[in-house]
């Protein structure tokens, strides 16, 4: 018999275009005994001679780059952001390499509490890894995950987007040229069903994707006892005080509110401005937001890219009808342009509130809400008023100004006088707040440790005690 297949839609032509198999449970299981039986000797090897097979494994994607390239514009519509995924590869696995050698070492010996007891330690790897990725980046965020988790020993399945999967034929091809890879790390395309399947199985998930479905995960793992790494959604703020450069602020605040389309966890979603510079804020923003050209016509020429997600684009269109009606005004875009995909321009909206959905629904979209503030503690409050805490921004005169702001919003990581920096910086840690995330950073040099266990090794130099209390030498 078969197994069953989907198809997937091409977000520029909206045509369903493309076909694939799913992986099935009864694959699955057949993929994590196989594993069960290579991932040991993965583990044995040293973190440089895993780190040498991982380095002919992108190798030999970058041999394929024009096929890679090729299958993420029909499965993203995107052209540059294509290409920066394509070229992101290598030097992830550089510094995360870097950091494994680093990190992954034997922890030496050293008295305890008791002196004559000593004690030292080991990581170990979980074992076999379920990695579940989105649609938005999806090439980048498959392998962001995998490979500190293939260097600290695990083995690992990837269960891709089914809105995204185009992208996985060339990447087995270049697998099947790095058997020594390719004997660890698996692709199971399918729906949702293929990652609770997965779930059930493997040791231990990462899971990047949104807040509802984390929610499946994180409980589906539970029942299993196992530890599940979680990178959701976010509604982040920025936050424009008085001082700020305006030229500056609403060049950083519209790049990292519609690059991507928007389409990005750490997008900039909604903007709250100091009012003595509100209105003159404003009206440059929206002078901006109307020169950013879209790519409707052609993916090499225009910053804005389509909606990858077909529903995607359909609440972001409800977010701004939901905004209209409780009184916002559109000053630039929000009307939801359709050739065969589905475009935005850039949106502009004013007079917003907390009892409208773009102000405290994840838009995923690029639309620019702005809402004026008194007080820097007003300001504080609005931005704090989310379930969400991924990341924020602060802009002020003076990075002095901006700190004492910073630390006051519920963010992972602040942006301060620009925004959206953790898309661009991943060697210093942080860690979601509210319903954006669930456990230990991926980032940073300590980041490759939340792919492994800490084992303790204690060592009685003494020798033990006996029933009386008194010690008994080993020699």
């Amino acid at each position: 018999m078969a197994n069953p297949v989907f198809s997937a839609r091409n977000p520029r032509t909206g045509v369903h275009d493309y076909q694939c198999e799913h992986t099935t449970s009864a694959e699955i299981d057949d993929i994590v005994k196989r594993l069960r039986t290579t991932q040991p000797a993965w583990a044995a090897l040293s973190v440089a001679e895993r780190l040498k097979a991982l380095e002919d494994f992108v190798a030999a994607v970058e041999r394929r780059q024009d096929k890679v390239l090729a299958a993420l514009k029909a499965d993203t519509g995107r052209s540059r952001i294509a290409q920066l995924e394509c070229g992101a590869l290598r030097g992830v696995l550089a510094r995360v390499g870097a950091d494994a050698k680093a990190m992954l070492v034997d922890i030496p010996a050293r008295p305890t509490m008791i002196p004559h007891i000593h004690g030292s330690g080991q990581y170990v790897p979980y074992g076999i890894m379920g990695n579940i990725t989105p649609w938005n980046f999806p090439l980048l965020l498959s392998f962001i995950d995998t490979f500190p988790a293939l260097i600290a020993g695990n083995a690992v399945i990837i269960k891709p987007s089914e809105v995204t999967p185009r992208w996985v034929d060339p990447i087995r091809e270049a697998l099947k040229e790095v058997p020594l890879v390719d004997s660890i790390l698996v692709i199971a395309r399918g729906p949702g069903d293929t990652g609770a399947a997965l779930i059930e199985r493997v040791d231990f998930v990462s899971f990047t994707g949104s807040v509802r479905t984390g929610r499946k995960v994180a409980e589906a793992a539970a029942k299993r006892f196992i530890p599940v790494f979680l990178e959701l959604g976010g509604k982040d703020p920025a936050v424009v005080l008085a001082s700020a450069n305006l030229d500056a602020a609403t060049s950083g605040i519209l790049r990292a509110s519609v690059a991507a389309t928007g389409q990005a966890c750490q997008s900039l979603e909604r903007v709250y401005v100091a009012r003595p510079i509100y209105e003159a804020f404003v009206a440059k923003m929206v002078e901006k937001a109307k020169a950013v050209t879209i790519d409707m016509d052609d993916p090499e020429n225009g910053f804005v890219g389509p909606f990858i997600f077909d529903r995607q684009a359909e609440i972001v269109a409800d977010h701004i009808k939901d905004a209209k009606a409780k009184g916002a005004k559109v000053l630039a875009g929000g009307e939801l342009l359709t050739k065969g995909g589905k475009w935005m321009a850039p949106t502009v909206l004013v007079d917003v509130n907390h009892k409208m959905k773009v102000m405290t629904e994840e838009t995923f979209g690029p639309v620019i809400p702005i809402m004026p503030f008194d007080t820097v503690d007003e300001a504080v409050k609005l931005a704090n008023d989310t379930v969400y805490g991924l990341s924020a921004s602060v802009y002020a005169g003076t990075a002095d100004e901006a700190l004492p702001v910073a630390r006051r919003l519920n963010g992972g990581a602040v942006s301060i006088n620009d925004g959206s920096l953790t898309a661009m910086v991943q060697d210093t840690a942080h860690e979601s707040f509210g319903l954006s995330g669930m456990g230990a950073s991926r980032f940073g040099p300590e980041g490759v440790l939340r792919y492994v266990r800490r084992k303790a090794l204690l060592n009685n130099t003494a020798g033990p005690m006996d029933v009386t209390g008194k010690i008994v030498p080993v020699s």
